[in-house]
């Protein structure tokens, strides 16, 4: 079979990316080792975050990281055999977090995020999948007066640097919004921007048959038997082979089975997190998409049911499961929420492919003609996906891209 590009990867990213190169006219094949939207774009939050101008870093505060180090908390959690395999990334990582660096990524990473709304809603009109999205922000909720007067100081300052929109809640306003939740909140924080999917699966699969329409195909395939020939690449997937000029590496914590082999050598760090879905008790409802932010956890009402979602857990990428962040949230959660009993028969994991400076690789390969990379979008891959596939297929077409590119090149690696 040949086409004009390789999509390797079925998530949100790959799927995007294969959208945008059909709607270009371009001939299409889709590849990966399971069906599209199964892997981590199966479990997210469900948030386009127009807001997240500012990736999450990695503490700086003394205090705080020792507190992390106890291993207790909701929000991030990690294995100790994991460590010494983590710590050139995890060390990079908290440099990148310095104040003056991060808000210099901040800069660079803010065109990803200013379209992400814009080129969301061009696939989500044609794709017909209008009915999976809510367009009413999401909130958060504070406990203290010091994080919330902490939390509304920066909100101001990025209303006043990239745009975005919020509004301060009092105690009232949240019991208003959201009668059913109960607890010692001093107020709330509501993002107006951002747009939210009730469910991320049937959204990836709603672009999938678009892709479909469109003339693209969806095979399963071993992205490790991808090789180069004298015109393009070539690869085992479906009954055959596929061959086509370009190849675009979409594989998130797993594209290394790509990369390596070729000698490219990225730090890509793994954030694991967990979800779980929850009926209700005694008629209560969840109006929006909630996070308790002292504790780190997030209340979001699906299609499936509540589902709650944990913060990140440093391990290694194919490591077991070790849900006891789900646990602890949910030992919270059931004291702000009346959530019901558990509807899912285990508690669903997915790997976060993260980079030291906390922003994606998005370019072609400096060594290999027609080899690009779509990876690294740690917490942001649902928002980021078709504003991704589409600067990518936009350079594959010669176009120019919608934004400036550079900041994301696979070279910043040294790769």
């Amino acid at each position: 079979m040949a086409a004009d590009a390789i999509v390797l990867g079925a998530g949100i990213i790959g799927v995007s990316t294969a959208l945008q190169l059909a709607r270009r006219g371009k001939s299409v094949v889709l590849v990966d080792r399971r069906g599209p939207g199964e892997e981590t774009s199966y479990g997210n939050a469900g948030l386009i975050q127009r807001e997240g101008v500012v990736p999450y870093g990695f503490p700086q505060q003394f205090g705080l990281i020792l507190r992390y180090a106890l291993n207790n908390r909701i929000d991030a959690h990690y294995h100790w055999r994991a460590i010494p395999h983590v710590t050139s990334f995890l060390a990079k990582y908290w440099w990148h977090s310095n104040l003056s660096r991060h808000q210099l990524i901040a800069r660079a990473y803010a065109p990803l995020i200013e379209h992400s709304i814009s080129t969301h809603n061009e696939l989500i009109e044609e794709a017909g999948a209008q009915d999976l999205i809510a367009r009413n922000g999401w909130t958060e909720l504070f406990r203290t007066s010091a994080k919330r007067d902490g939390e509304l100081k920066e909100a101001a300052r990025l209303r006043q640097e990239y745009g975005v929109t919020f509004r301060e809640l009092t105690s009232a306003d949240i019991n208003v919004e959201e009668p059913d939740i109960s607890g010692d909140f001093v107020g709330g924080l509501k993002w107006e921007d951002p747009w939210s999917v009730r469910d991320p699966y049937a959204l990836t699969m709603a672009y999938v048959r678009l892709f479909e329409k469109l003339g693209g195909r969806v095979l399963k395939g071993d992205a490790r038997s991808l090789s180069q020939t004298a015109t393009g690449w070539r690869m085992v997937a479906g009954e055959g082979t596929v061959e086509a000029k370009d190849v675009v590496v979409a594989l998130g914590p797993w594209s290394d089975t790509v990369t390596k082999p070729l000698g490219y050598r990225f730090l890509v760090g793994v954030k694991r997190g967990y979800h779980m879905h929850y009926g209700t008790r005694v008629g209560a409802k969840l109006n929006g998409w909630t996070m308790d932010a002292e504790k780190g956890y997030f209340l979001a009402p699906m299609n499936q049911g509540i589902r709650l979602t944990t913060g990140a857990e440093f391990a290694l990428r194919d490591a077991r499961k070790t849900p006891v962040q789900l646990e602890r949230a949910e030992a919270v959660a059931r004291t702000v929420f009346p959530l019901g009993e558990r509807l899912d028969p285990e508690p669903w994991m997915g790997a976060r492919p993260c980079t030291p400076d906390m922003m994606p690789v998005i370019g072609q390969a400096p060594r290999h003609k027609g080899l690009w990379f779509a990876f690294g979008h740690a917490h942001h891959g649902l928002t980021l996906g078709p504003v991704t596939g589409q600067v990518i297929a936009e350079a594959i077409a010669g176009e120019q891209t919608l934004i400036d590119i550079s900041a994301y090149r696979p070279e910043r690696f040294g790769a």
